[in-house]
């Protein structure tokens, strides 16, 4: 066997999401042969990749077929997450992609499902972090258990300090809910709201992320547009759960930022609280709230389905407690937020791949 045996069966072997083989799309590295054994890295558009096994047995089936049936296949996997930021880099410089949360309307879980995807891309191996923008409601410092603490500061050098992330759970989290007396009320117009975000961007040390989670407020408003105008958004996600009330507040998200004046992708739709299970029943599943609404409105907007969540009371209890369900042993939780992470890596990393760069939206929306 040659290393370059090796190469034009690799060749054969697609990226199911690129549509492209693995040599085309400079995936394949260190190819080593030593007698009847032969290894090589395959080098990922994200850690949280849930193609993997797919990818291995299409590899190991190329080399056996087209090299040598008897081969010993050893593939390694390392990761390079995909970005496809074109904008001067002077906020954020080491974030590679940057996703937004948002909801058309309250009480759908949009919170839980951003935590819960942070904590998972995480668990995958990626470098997350997770800022809470919904000023007048903010909740994050709450879920992971770090509400009365008080970020620390740094000195940059020039004079002026930059806020350190509380890091939980393996992932830097920012909330005013660490800044200001929980018994206060944020009052506040939306200039003072806005300049809040900017700081939450220009004034935090996030060093280098793949993934930097955005925790959207409710509905349509300042701070979407001003996130928009200030970073580099990679896309969208839209939280719903099945009700007909929340589907219509949905399609006002997706609305939003399907305009042309935007022009941020929206990387596919979650539907949360989906359907009851009981703990004692794990494999039984009551559509309390209606089935299907969140697929059926991805079929009316032409929009990638990420998942469902369940309605599971450990959910709600890890949320109130500082524990998010990625960080419990309920299996049949996490193993729902873990698809849809999976699904939601794989979808950026093909907005990455097929779309036009990422920028700094600058249009004004009246």
């Amino acid at each position: 066997m040659t290393k370059e045996d090796i190469i034009k069966a690799l060749s054969n072997v697609q990226e199911p999401d690129l549509g492209k083989d693995l040599v085309t799309l400079n995936m394949v590295k260190d190819i080593v042969i030593e007698g009847n054994k032969v290894s090589f890295t395959v080098v990922l558009t994200t850690p949280a990749c849930p193609l993997k096994d797919m990818i291995m047995n299409a590899c190991i089936n190329a080399i056996k077929l087209l090299v040598n049936k008897s081969a010993e296949v050893t593939v390694n996997f390392t990761s390079n997450t995909s970005t496809n930021r074109k904008d001067a880099k002077t906020l954020l410089s080491g974030v590679k992609n940057i996703i937004a949360v948002v909801s058309g309307k309250g009480g759908v879980g949009k919170s839980t499902v951003a935590a819960n995807l942070a904590l998972a891309l995480a668990e995958g191996g990626a470098k997350v972090g997770l800022m809470d923008a919904d000023i007048y409601g903010p909740s994050q410092h709450i879920m992971f258990g770090i509400r009365g603490e008080r970020p620390m500061m740094k000195d940059n050098g020039d004079g002026k300090g930059l806020i350190l992330p509380i890091e939980k759970f393996g992932i830097k989290v920012m909330s005013i809910g660490l800044l200001i007396d929980e018994k206060q009320a944020v009052i506040w117009r939306g200039p003072m709201v806005s300049s809040a975000i900017r700081q939450f961007v220009t004034d935090v040390d996030w060093g280098e992320l793949d993934y930097l989670i955005i925790d959207m407020p409710p509905g349509t408003g300042d701070i979407h547009l001003t996130i928009v105008q200030t970073v580099p958004v990679t896309g969208v996600i839209v939280v719903t759960t099945p009700q007909l009330v929340a589907l219509a507040d949905a399609k006002k998200g997706v609305a939003m930022f399907n305009q042309a004046q935007l022009k941020v992708p929206i990387i596919g739709l979650v539907e949360n609280m989906s359907y009851f299970t009981p703990a004692e029943l794990p494999e039984n599943k009551y559509y309390i709230f209606g089935k299907e609404g969140g697929k059926n409105l991805c079929d009316e907007f032409d929009l990638p389905f990420l998942g469902e969540i369940p309605l599971v009371q450990s959910i709600r209890e890890g949320g109130d407690i500082g524990v998010p369900i990625m960080v419990s042993d309920d299996f049949v939780s996490r193993k729902a937020f873990e698809a849809f992470a999976g699904n939601a890596a794989r979808g950026i990393a093909m907005r990455n791949a097929n779309m036009p760069a990422t920028e700094i939206q600058m249009a004004v929306v009246n």
